[in-house]
C-alpha cells in the first residue's frame, strides 16, 4: 500500500500522463490504489494522490465503502464495484447537485459544491477493453472529482473564498507538513 499525499505535494498539481497499454504493472497498480484507498476509508483515489501520474483512478461507492448514515437507495445497479478506471474521459454532463466534498488529500476538509448530477465517462477497463459508463448521485460526484485529480485540479481549486477562509488554518498546516516531509 502507498501512503496518500497531502495538499502542498507538487505532484497534485501535475497533470496525468495516458497509459499506453495495460499490463500487469498496471493491475498492481490498480491493486494498490485499492488498497491505499479502503485503508484510508476513501471512495475514490487518483494516482497522482499516491505520487504516480498515469491517468487512472479507482472508485468504490458500495456499502462496503460508504457509510451508512451517507447511503442512498442504489443509484447505479449497472456499474459494478470497485471501479477502476484508465484513460477516462467524461463525455457527457448533466444537470446539478449540490452535496458536501471531501478529498483523502485534504483530510479534515468539507466542502459543499456544486457538480453535475450524471455523467457518462469512457475509459479502459483493466482487460484493456473501452468501456463506458452512465453514473449519476455520489458516483458522478466521485468520477468528476478524481478526474479532477488527473488534470491536476483540486478541491481547493473549487472553492468560494469564503470556503477557503473558513479551512485557511487547515490548508496552511497541511502545506507545511507536506513541505517538511
Amino acid at each position: 500500500m502507498s501512503e496518500v499525499l497531502t495538499y502542498g505535494h507538487g505532484i497534485l498539481r501535475e497533470k496525468a500522463e495516458p497509459v499506453k497499454q495495460v499490463n500487469d504493472a498496471v493491475r498492481r497498480l490498480a491493486k494498490d490504489l485499492l488498497a491505499t484507498m479502503y485503508r484510508a476509508n476513501g471512495v475514490g483515489l487518483a494516482t497522482q494522490q499516491i505520487g504516480r501520474r498515469e491517468a487512472m483512478f479507482v472508485i468504490d461507492v458500495s456499502p462496503r465503502t460508504v457509510p451508512e448514515e451517507a447511503r442512498q437507495p442504489p443509484e447505479n445497479p449497472g456499474v459494478p464495484m470497485p471501479l477502476v478506471l484508465i484513460n477516462p474521459a467524461i463525455t457527457e454532463l448533466k444537470d446539478e447537485q449540490r452535496a458536501e466534498e471531501g478529498c483523502l488529500s485534504f483530510p479534515e476538509v468539507y466542502v459543499t459544491l456544486t457538480r453535475a448530477a450524471e455523467v457518462v465517462v469512457a475509459f479502459t477497463d483493466l482487460d484493456g477493453r473501452e468501456r463506458t459508463a452512465r453514473a449519476t448521485g455520489l458516483l458522478a460526484r466521485v468520477i468528476q472529482h478524481e478526474m479532477d485529480h488527473l488534470n491536476g485540479v483540486l478541491l481547493v481549486d473549487r472553492m468560494s473564498l469564503a470556503q477557503k477562509f473558513a479551512v485557511a488554518g487547515k490548508l496552511r498546516r497541511l502545506k507545511q507538513r507536506a513541505e517538511a516531509a
